[in-house]
């Protein structure tokens, strides 16, 4: 319970400093960030001070983040409306095509980077490439949820420097963002030519929402006097998880049966999280079938998703093993550096030429999702487009529901890490390459067509 109260408190102190500290809001650090540095600054501090931190101050933060990113991706079709593909692919199809290959660059780029130069210069663990990908794409929360894969393909500082990369994302997506912004002000590229300053309300500086306009949480499916609604969402998250724990067993036993699997551990070393992210879209399906009275609310799933990303992020930063990052700082600059280029490529030569329209709007939301968090990307584009007077933001929403299976921290995501532990970086990098090309392919097409 006492380290349930430390990293709640920690928190609390992370919403303090953003709404107190000005460079913190320009930032745009979420407060789950900023706690979870403090709390990182905290150990380390007082470990070097006074020796390690009683350990009833921070039980179970090391393994807590493999915990509740199984929770974060049961979540992610619960109370959505699922769409057909046919019905994505029209909307958004070359925004998807772009960020799949926004995404996929990012594995080239990493993964090639190690295998070709960082790797022989510096003797890299295999893995250290997919890094680049795992934080940028994937955010704070898969790469502490990867931690346990890590752990078991006998590599966990692979779960720091993933958490490295992430902060690193985090913070150059804002500034490299808004540098980008600026230059496409100045040089006329997006609709709205006021200073981008002006665009941003003060609520997205200091996070706090005025009481008239403060959204609703989510509705009620139930009567409190048979269940807490939220209670019974709790539920349906379980009953998520339920189904892709059950997933995980059938994998492993398929890993049984089949000897190159087995030979090496590739089904069982994959993680659960994307597997609960299925088992939330059986869920879903099974009441957009069976239940009537839609007891799912989208409002209430987003609070539980929302709720466990936050003690996630704060735990998951306070436990990186600063001495583990410290030996291999030089490589992750460089692979952070590198994968920075590699987005603001995406931004200034392949957008502006496969976008009819808004190509910068489109492509600084891609930027910020890619390399922070969807809110990331949804703050630059608010930026330069306050009024969504463009396509981006439906364009843009409409792409996640397809994307974020795969992509961000779903199931290519799980899959890459134990794939190059089995096989090794050359074929993942292969596959990788091949990805760029057949999205470009379809990109270009898309773009002739036009």
């Amino acid at each position: 319970m006492l380290s349930f109260v430390c990293l709640a408190v920690l928190l609390g102190l992370g919403y303090w400093l953003r709404r107190k500290l000005v460079f913190m809001q320009r930032l745009y650090l979420p407060a789950s960030v900023i706690a979870g540095l403090l709390g990182l600054i905290l150990i380390q501090g007082f470990k070097a001070a006074e020796g390690p931190l009683p350990a009833e101050w921070t039980t179970g933060w090391v393994k807590l983040p493999g915990i509740l990113i199984n929770v974060v991706f049961a979540c992610l079709f619960l109370g959505v409306n699922i769409p057909g593909v046919s019905k994505v692919w029209k909307s958004a199809s070359r925004q998807l095509a772009y960020g799949q290959i926004v995404a996929w660059g990012q594995y080239v780029v990493g993964i090639g980077l190690v295998l070709f130069l960082l790797g022989p210069v510096f003797h890299l663990n295999p893995l250290f490439g997919a890094v680049l990908p795992v934080g940028f794409e994937g955010g704070h929360g898969t790469a502490g949820g990867l931690g346990p894969v890590f752990d078991e393909l006998g590599w966990p500082a692979g779960r720091d420097f993933a958490l490295a990369s992430a902060t690193g994302g985090i913070i150059s997506a804002i500034i490299v963002g808004m540098g980008l912004v600026n230059w496409a002000v100045r040089k006329g590229y997006v609709l709205e030519k006021r200073p981008p300053h002006e665009n941003i309300e003060e609520e997205d500086w200091t996070g706090s929402i005025p009481k008239g306009a403060r959204p609703k949480a989510g509705h009620l499916t139930v009567s409190s006097d048979v269940i807490e609604s939220l209670s019974l969402h709790l539920v349906f998250v379980a009953a998520a998880i339920l189904i892709g724990i059950g997933f995980k067993e059938l994998l492993v036993l398929l890993e049984g049966i089949v000897p190159v699997l087995a030979k090496h551990n590739l089904l069982s070393s994959f993680p659960l999280f994307p597997l609960c992210m299925l088992g939330g879209l059986f869920v879903q399906l099974f009441g957009d079938r069976f239940d009537p009275n839609d007891h799912i609310d989208h409002g209430l799933t987003r609070r539980i998703q929302n709720t466990a990303l936050d003690f996630l992020v704060v735990a998951a930063i306070a436990t990186i093993r600063l001495d583990v990052v410290a030996a291999g700082w030089l490589p992750l600059v460089i692979l952070i550096a590198v994968g920075i280029l590699w987005n603001v490529f995406c931004v200034l030569v392949i957008a502006r030429r496969v976008f009819q329209n808004a190509w910068f709007e489109r492509s600084i939301a891609e930027m910020g999702q890619s390399m922070g968090v969807t809110a990331t990307g949804l703050l630059l584009l608010r930026v330069v487009d306050p009024d969504y007077k463009t396509p981006a933001a439906e364009a843009f929403a409409c792409k996640q529901l397809l994307h974020e299976p795969f992509m961000g921290g779903g199931l290519w995501t799980g899959m890459a890490i134990p794939l190059i532990a089995a096989y090794g970086a050359l074929p993942i990098f292969g596959i990788a390459c091949a990805a760029v090309l057949i999205w470009a392919v379809l990109l270009a097409i898309m773009a002739c067509r036009a």
